[in-house]
């Protein structure tokens, strides 16, 4: 496994230093940019006959397990350096707004896309069941908020609509969690939704999700309100984003939605008790992650 996470980092650090120095495209189009680029090369040298970057292609991708890595070490460490970045208090005038989308805006997305993937592939003459394009819906409706600060970051627009949209891709995780796991379940057993299962689902994930990241946060609070050392504050920081989605992973709570709100918590109330050379050794920590792990993901 370790091979593979430096092969990674090489590899993720080539193609962000090639996009510094000559593509000069924005960090994440250029590192997918220059994805895109190599993965055309080994498949240039494979049709020439020489396959062997390929296979070991193939061969490290087929070793890694993607839930643990995406859900317990990528996603919540990038939730996590976005949610320093936003002001709660522009969260909460725009509350309902946010709320709105992040629920019903998402299910009627899983709707929507679920029907007109499905005609497209049949009239593709491909016979795909509703149900798969369901599930298909409920897994790309929600917007992904690493992509989403980045580009609305870069593209300047109104304040207003960039605290709408950022807060709806923070929280948009439960909604639908849920509604991939009733389709997933329904797609297995072939039986009929229900409200109690549904309901009891989003209990679990979402709320149960949100209470498990307000302990989190309030605990890491109070551990970094007895803290003035800044290496010893971004190994707890460190400590709460992994071992944090770790735990919520057992207890099946949605670990993104539980870092969210920790972070928000952080961002909230504990960044005003550390000293200036703290907070800024933290932040500069986790926004260096975040650049990272945005070009390895």
């Amino acid at each position: 496994m370790l091979n593979i996470v430096a092969a990674f980092m090489a590899i993720t650090t080539a193609i962000t230093y090639l996009n510094y120095k000559f593509f000069k495209l924005p960090h994440a189009i250029g590192v997918m940019f220059g994805a895109m680029m190599m993965s055309v090369f080994i498949q240039a040298a494979t049709y020439f006959g020489y396959p062997f970057m390929e296979y070991a292609a193939i061969d490290m991708i087929s070793k890694i397990d993607f839930h643990v890595l995406l859900m317990t070490w990528i996603l919540p460490a990038l939730l996590f350096a976005g949610c320093l970045t936003v002001n709660v208090s522009d969260l909460k005038t725009h509350k309902w707004a946010i709320a709105g989308l992040a629920t019903l805006g998402v299910v009627i997305a899983t709707i929507v896309i679920g029907f007109c993937t499905y005609q497209v592939l049949n009239s593709l003459g491909l016979k795909v069941s509703l149900m798969y394009c369901f599930l298909f819906g409920a897994l790309i409706s929600p917007t992904d908020p690493i992509a989403v600060m980045g580009i609305l970051k870069n593209a300047g627009a109104p304040k207003n609509l960039r605290v709408t949209i950022v807060g709806e891709s923070l929280f948009n995780d439960g909604t639908a969690i849920v509604a991939f796991a009733i389709l997933f379940g329904l797609v297995k057993s072939g039986g009929e939704p229900t409200l109690s299962h549904a309901g009891l689902l989003f209990l679990q994930e979402a709320v149960g999700g949100v209470v498990y990241g307000l302990c989190l946060g309030g605990l890491t609070v109070l551990l970094l309100k007895t803290i003035q050392e800044a290496h010893i504050a971004v190994m707890v920081t460190l400590v709460m984003v992994i071992g944090g989605a770790t735990v919520a992973d057992q207890i099946h709570v949605s670990a993104p939605l539980a870092i969210v709100v920790a972070g928000l918590c952080l961002g909230h109330k504990e960044f005003n008790h550390m000293n200036e050379y703290t907070h800024r050794v933290v932040n500069s920590f986790w926004h260096i992650i975040d650049e990272f792990l945005t070009g390895m993901l």
